[in-house]
């Protein structure tokens, strides 16, 4: 009799316990955290103007077939994601998730332009997944190897010495895609004259962004010299960054093209 009284009592804590549970958190309220986690990482996508978004583990873009690039790559880089590490250099592999299938690797052969990183490996560094992720055809780009190792190299070196600075960022890079650029390869890979990189700063109580827009070729320039307005690289590519931002905010973080914010040590 002892033991069945003992029983009902851990039956009633139990679903007493349940209940709080139940009543505090429920599957509706957990989902929606678990959502929030997910959308955390892709809330400021931006536009795309091909419909064709790509999301992996570790960063988005969209792809614009034409070109046989993306049009953008976006993803947070935050100040813990920094780190060294000597992963081997994996084969670049074509993107399985490209419904219209992304270019070979192949057509960067001789071309006498790198396989420019959209996301590059340095930022994808704290592991192997994240890291050989980065060395899909999808987020490269043709690009000059002075520019690539120079004044490019410098703005993701930089952006990295934010992420450390400010914590956490927003990133979103790709190349001016038009009708007159030149093309390598036999699937005809556009070579961009200019690339850009957007930079959000999200985290109150200074939201902040800095755009660049970069001639593709060697320069010795400060990169302060490349800032402009977010609404300038909205002009030449018809995407729209940031739009689920409150309206006042995106439209001041967009028209402007200070760099007062920014430290450039």
């Amino acid at each position: 009799m002892k033991n069945r009284k003992t029983i009902y009592v851990f039956l009633s804590i139990f679903f007493a316990v349940l209940f709080f549970i139940w009543d505090n958190y429920s599957f509706e309220e957990l989902a929606t955290k678990k959502e929030n986690i997910k959308l955390s990482t892709t809330n400021f996508l931006p536009t795309s103007t091909t419909g064709q978004i790509v999301h992996h583990n570790y960063y988005s873009l969209s792809y614009n077939e034409p070109f046989e690039q993306a049009e953008w790559v976006a993803y947070s880089l935050t100040s813990d994601q920094i780190v060294s590490t000597d992963f081997k250099r994996p084969y670049f592999e074509k993107d399985s998730k490209v419904k219209t299938k992304s270019a070979h690797y192949k057509n960067y052969s001789n071309s006498g332009y790198d396989k420019g990183h959209l996301c590059p490996a340095a930022d994808r560094q704290f592991s192997k997944l994240a890291h050989d992720e980065t060395f899909l055809t999808s987020n490269i780009s043709p690009q000059n190897h002075q520019f690539n190792s120079g004044i490019w190299n410098r703005l993701e070196q930089k952006t990295r010495y934010w992420a450390t600075k400010y914590k956490s960022l927003y990133i979103v890079t790709g190349g001016i895609l038009s009708t007159d650029l030149k093309t390598i390869g036999s699937e005809k890979v556009g070579v961009p004259n200019y690339f850009y990189k957007i930079i959000l700063d999200y985290h109150e109580p200074e939201i902040k962004a800095i755009a660049f827009l970069i001639p593709h070729e060697d320069s010795n320039k400060n990169l302060y010299k490349f800032v402009t307005s977010i609404d300038e690289i909205e002009t030449l590519t018809g995407i729209d960054f940031f739009s689920q931002l409150p309206d006042d905010l995106e439209n001041k973080i967009e028209k402007s093209n200070s760099y007062n914010n920014w430290s450039f040590r």
